[in-house]
């Protein structure tokens, strides 16, 4: 899956959420969640990775559990940078729930995207 194939089906992700869930997730328009999906891309790209070497021994304990919280992390520090009354979460469960979507999603989306280019 390219980048901004990546970028897209978070996008549309955040939007559904919004839609399924209207009083937790809130994304103003397609815009906000088209640019939250973008900072939340660089945000996964310069500091989950610190966090996530921070948190080793923690997420070992957990069996790789403390990852989801990480990412509910970097969700929230997106709709921290973006704005709560752009784009935000009613609690910090609510992103625990959005992150575990986001990966569920992303990986259907890039087992299916293998398999098509498995065939050749």
């Amino acid at each position: 899956m390219t980048y901004l194939q990546r970028v897209l089906a978070n996008a549309l992700i955040f939007i559904s959420l919004s839609v399924l869930f209207p009083n937790q997730v809130y994304v103003e328009s397609l815009t906000m969640a088209i640019a939250a999906s973008f900072v939340l891309s660089i945000l996964n790209t310069l500091v989950k990775p610190i966090l996530i070497l921070l948190s080793l021994p923690l997420n070992i304990m957990t069996l790789g559990l403390f990852s989801f919280v990480i990412s509910a992390g970097m969700l929230q520090l997106t709709s921290n940078l973006l704005g709560n009354y752009r784009f935000g979460f009613s609690s910090f469960a609510m992103s625990i729930l959005v992150a575990i979507v986001m990966a569920i999603v992303n990986a259907i989306v890039s087992d299916h995207n293998i398999d098509k280019y498995a065939d050749r």
